[in-house]
């Protein structure tokens, strides 16, 4: 049956989706589109946070099997557990999307539940993605061909029969082998019984194209000793998947040069953020940009003032005139102005006619999304002074107005009133919101902190040095900390904490570079010294050297 023909039984369609191997930027945009559209969402449990983040709130993930097996007309035969839910849920009108690591193309399951929808006249469509094997080798640094263009063989260990071991054993292709991280020994004895050289390279990745992804380098005849080195083998997680690639021509001794994900600065360190997900939206992907895993954990929590009035009356003089400006110093700033606004049933309109100021690019930007484009962005330090830089003198000929409304925290600085005023403007400092310490992070996350669990933390403040050590305790001692200024790191010392990284300038990204140059010159010293890359937290208490930034 043609599988676009009309749906003879509801208006649902399935769309099954390759997710990649496990790095979400590895979604094709066409995966995040169906995903976006989806009303449910049946999801392999390895990709199901990857894909999950581009879906509705509202889309329903069934997680387990539910479907009437009566409800199965009796000429499509008995699918398993996972197919029923794509078929029910596609029967009830629904737009299923069904997701699967790697790429559907390579599913031998998927083709069942494809078949079953054509066989019911249900509308699917695929989405490709990047098949694992694939996916994991670039990431491991191995091409699996050269200019002089080998075969390339893919081989199943689970399904392959003797004839397929024989014919890629046989051959000087270039074999990438799916199997487990116990099996691979037995799979590399297979080749060599096939007629590949003991010698033959060979290369193991396991949680490839994640920051958990660690690969060895061996050959056919002494990869199990290399695991059993690495104390990789014997273990409980002995079945989890592995991508090995052999052959001679596939890089495989090239991989110091060619390892440019695991090589990464920062590759699988857990940082700990003390700032709320929407404040460190943009730090967090630089810190992935490094390898890095970021964990957010809120420090302060935001509350209305005690006293609303003086807000109340700055906002009705943003209607009536009163202000030629208005700067907002933070993302909570502009929130508690958007929400005094909506309480009146004001809009952006409100600020017709008004200079507005931000203090740096994400404060600018949770202006756009209000619908207020700021006219004044400092050029230089995104900071109080940096804003003070730019800002223009009160000009009586040009400004009607002599007049700033400053909408901020109870616990903000005085030195951007202090430097407006000493330009001739007038200051209505008014708090906007107040800052409270937050809750306690899960017990997890406090253990984590304590007990040794994250690599690095970066303060940004004095006050979230403070406040995680207030609701979470004190950071472990092989923790690396990084302190965005003196201030900070001098706040960092009184709590008992060693200061490793300090930040060249106030800026959370100048933080996070410096953290990077940290990690990579920690790196670089292991391999210069011959000793095997660890990460802080892998690292026994106490035997840690102390290193300078």
């Amino acid at each position: 049956m043609n599988p676009t023909a009309p749906n003879h039984f509801a208006s649902g369609q399935v769309t099954f989706l390759g997710a990649g191997p496990g790095d979400p930027g590895l979604l094709t945009l066409r995966a995040v589109e169906a995903l976006a559209s989806a009303d449910v969402l049946i999801a392999d449990p390895q990709v199901l946070d990857v894909v999950r983040v581009h879906a509705r709130a509202q889309v329903d993930t069934p997680l387990q099997a539910s479907a009437d097996e009566a409800s199965i007309p009796a000429d499509v035969p008995a699918l398993r557990d996972t197919a029923n839910l794509v078929m029910t849920a596609a029967r009830a009108g629904k737009r299923v999307v069904r997701a699967v690591t790697g790429d559907p193309g390579l599913d031998g399951y998927v083709a069942e539940e494809m078949l079953a929808c054509a066989a019911e006249g249900i509308v699917f469509e695929v989405v490709p993605g990047i098949a694992a094997a694939v996916g994991v080798p670039a990431y491991a640094g191995v091409p699996l061909r050269d200019a002089h263009g080998t075969d390339v063989r893919f081989i199943d260990a689970r399904t392959a029969d003797e004839r397929c071991w024989t014919e890629v054993g046989a051959s000087d292709a270039t074999a990438v082998v799916s199997t487990s991280l116990d099996s691979v020994a037995a799979a590399a004895g297979e080749l060599v019984s096939a007629g590949r050289k003991p010698d033959t390279p060979m290369t193991v990745t396991v949680a490839g194209t994640t920051t958990r992804q660690r690969t060895w380098t061996a050959t056919l005849g002494s990869v199990a000793q290399v695991l059993k080195a690495a104390k990789v083998l014997p273990s409980a997680d002995g079945g989890q998947p592995v991508i090995a690639v052999v052959g001679e021509r596939s890089a495989a001794a090239q991989r110091d040069r060619l390892s440019w994900f695991e090589s990464k600065p920062l590759f699988g360190w857990r940082v700990l953020v003390p700032r709320t997900k929407e404040q460190a939206a943009s730090l967090s992907d630089q810190l992935v940009s490094y390898g890095a895993v970021s964990h957010e954990v809120p420090t302060i929590a935001v509350e209305p003032p005690r006293t609303p009035q003086q807000m109340e009356r700055a906002v009705k003089g943003l209607v009536t005139g009163r202000y030629e400006w208005i700067a907002f110093t933070s993302v909570n700033a502009v929130k508690a102005v958007r929400e005094k606004f909506e309480e009146y049933g004001l809009d952006a309109r409100a600020f017709a006619g008004i200079k507005v100021a931000a203090v740096g690019e994400q404060t600018a930007k949770a202006l756009v999304a209000f619908g207020v484009k700021p006219d004044l962005v400092p050029s230089g330090e995104q900071s109080a002074a940096g804003l003070l830089e730019d800002w223009p003198p009160y000009d009586p000929v040009f400004d009607p107005i002599d007049r700033v409304f400053l909408p901020r925290a109870d616990i903000a600085t005085e030195t951007l009133v202090a430097g407006l005023i000493e330009l001739g403007w007038e200051v209505d400092d008014v708090t906007a919101y107040r800052t409270v310490r937050a809750s306690p992070p899960p017990a997890e996350t406090r253990e984590a902190i304590k007990g040794g669990g994250f690599d690095a933390v970066l303060f940004t403040s004095s006050s979230t040095v403070r406040n995680l050590v207030g609701i979470a305790g004190k950071p472990h001692n092989v923790t690396v900390i990084a302190c965005i200024g003196p201030a900070t790191a001098k706040t960092a010392e009184e709590h008992g904490l060693r200061v490793d990284v300090m930040s060249p300038e106030p800026s959370v990204h100048k933080l996070a570079e410096a953290l990077a140059d940290f990690g990579a010159a920690r790196r670089d010293a292991a391999l210069e010294a011959g000793d095997p890359v660890t990460r802080p937290s892998e690292r026994r208490p106490g035997s840690r050297r102390r290193a300078r930034s």
